[in-house]
């Protein structure tokens, strides 16, 4: 297979992954100037370290589906679903800072994504095994509702 070929079947993809290293290091420096400005036996300090903990568990298995969706289905709405996800992440790390409880809508529908492109995930890998073994493809019809399904990720 050409490279360029390659590219363009995941470039979206690797701007999702480059947006949320950027948005890592946004949380990190958060955590150190909190970490510099106060003692760090501080509440701030703990909701700004835990916050960013909390995030940094998921972040792998955001990775992994985000990237499943988006090479066994398609790119695109992978892609959408994750920018989506790095938004409700950084509602989810900022309503940290507050309260605790003003974390909860970021993190219910965090899950929810996550769901959306883990079920995109196991989609695509059914329909490769469909395809394989039974000769049936059907690629384009769950992309097209894959596509119009992940407009419903903006619905609170």
């Amino acid at each position: 297979m050409d490279s360029s070929k390659v590219v363009e079947n995941i470039y979206l993809l690797v701007i999702v992954t480059l947006i949320s290293v950027l948005q890592n290091v946004f949380f990190a420096q958060k955590v150190e100037r909190e970490c510099k400005s106060h003692k760090t036996n501080t509440s701030a300090f703990e909701r700004v370290s835990c916050a960013n903990r909390n995030c940094m568990d998921v972040y792998p298995t955001f990775l992994a589906v985000m990237w499943c969706a988006g090479v066994c289905l398609s790119q695109a709405p992978a892609a959408f679903a994750g920018i989506i996800y790095l938004l409700v992440r950084q509602k989810y790390f900022i309503g940290y800072l507050g309260q605790t409880s003003q974390s909860t809508p970021g993190y219910l529908f965090g899950k929810r994504i996550l769901f959306f492109l883990s079920l995109m995930c196991t989609v695509g890998i059914f329909n490769y095994l469909l395809t394989r073994y039974y000769g049936s493809d059907y690629k384009e019809y769950v992309e097209t509702i894959t596509s119009a399904a992940s407009a419903l990720l903006l619905l609170p």
